[in-house]
Parts: C-alpha cells; structure tokens; sequence
C-alpha cells in the first residue's frame, strides 16, 4: 500500500474527519462531477465511486448522492452505508429500502440498478471484503451500535 493511501485511512478514521467529512466531500463530488459531465469524482482518486440516484422515500424526488462503492465482478456494486461512523443510518439507504429501483453513474455512464439490503452470511461475506477493501470501515462500526448497511446493486 502506497504511504499517502496508508495516511488517507488513518485520517478518515478519525472522528474529526467524521464530522467534516459529511458536509466537504459530497458538494465537491456533485460540483467536479457536474463540471466534468460524469466522468471524475475526487473521492473516486481513493476509491471507486458512483452517484446514486435514488427516489427520496418521504419527499418523493431524486436524491442524487456521491457514494464511496466496492465494484464486483459481474458488474455489480456493493454499497457500504457508514455515514462516516455516525449515528444514524445515512438517508440514502432510507431511500433504497422504500424505493429499490436508482439510477448509477459510473466512469461516465447512467446505469439503471436496482439495490439490494444484505443480510446473514451474504452481508458477512460482503462485510470482510468491504473491511479488506477499504479498513477504516472497522473503525466507523466501532463507533456505532447500529449495523451498518451494505447494499448490492444489480443492474436492471
């Protein structure tokens, strides 16, 4: 592992980061994502990334929302709803349970999927690849004593 990405994770497993991270990362995401027409994410120079466009599950509207994600073989994605190990669940995952049915964006492509909640061995087995993928996520589930969600989304 490359010392910079050794760094990244020790700081975004920090609470400070937690609480800075949440209202940083996502606007600059949607503005850089926006200006390049689909095809960057900054976030996406740590890890892979996609927009998720889901139908919000009280307003009704589309939500669109950049998300950190665990691409698979097969083509499908697993989604990993830390919300940066604070409290709640993040929204999104509200959205995908009530309205199954989003939309990614991926490398520049709009992608009709439809998300999936893991549970039992499934979600276990996707937990492990998700920690080995992506270790701060041990850290983030420390920290809260709800389960973190884990979605898969298959394409449609």
């Amino acid at each position: 592992m490359p010392p910079g990405e050794r760094l990244v994770q020790k700081i975004s497993s920090t609470r400070a980061f937690a609480r800075c991270a949440p209202h940083v990362i996502p606007a600059l995401d949607r503005a850089v994502h926006r200006l390049t027409r689909g095809k960057v994410l900054l976030s996406a120079q740590m890890l892979p990334g996609v927009i998720l466009s889901a139908t919000g599950a009280r307003s009704g509207l589309v939500r669109r929302t950049p998300l950190a994600c665990m691409p698979e073989e097969g083509g499908t994605w697993v989604l990993v709803g830390s919300n940066f190990g604070r409290p709640g669940h993040p929204a999104w995952t509200g959205n995908l349970l009530k309205c199954p049915d989003a939309e990614v964006s991926w490398r520049g492509r709009d992608i009709p999927v439809r998300a999936r909640l893991l549970t039992g061995a499934e979600r276990e087995r996707a937990w492990r690849a998700a920690l080995a993928f992506w270790p701060p996520y041990a850290a983030y589930q420390a920290r809260v004593e709800r389960e973190i969600r884990l979605f898969r989304l298959e394409r449609r």
